[in-house]
């Protein structure tokens, strides 16, 4: 998958803190971008969207919840 990640615009949860957290980027057309908020030069991770909505369904579904 090639993806043009200079139209990326990341962001970050309001939740998260100064630690550092993930990013994600949605507006790239087919894809999703997640990188490290404390090395936003380092590595990005790519998704299609298929792949991001079936992630954050399970997310919402408990699929990856460690205490079940």
């Amino acid at each position: 998958m090639r993806v043009d990640l200079k139209t990326a615009i990341f962001r970050k949860s309001r939740r998260s803190g100064d630690n550092g957290c993930v990013e994600v980027a949605t507006n790239l057309p087919g894809s999703v971008a997640v990188r490290d908020s404390k090395d936003v030069a380092g590595p990005v991770l790519l998704f299609s969207d298929a792949e991001w909505t079936a992630f954050v369904g399970g997310v919402r579904d408990g699929d990856f919840d460690l205490r079940a």
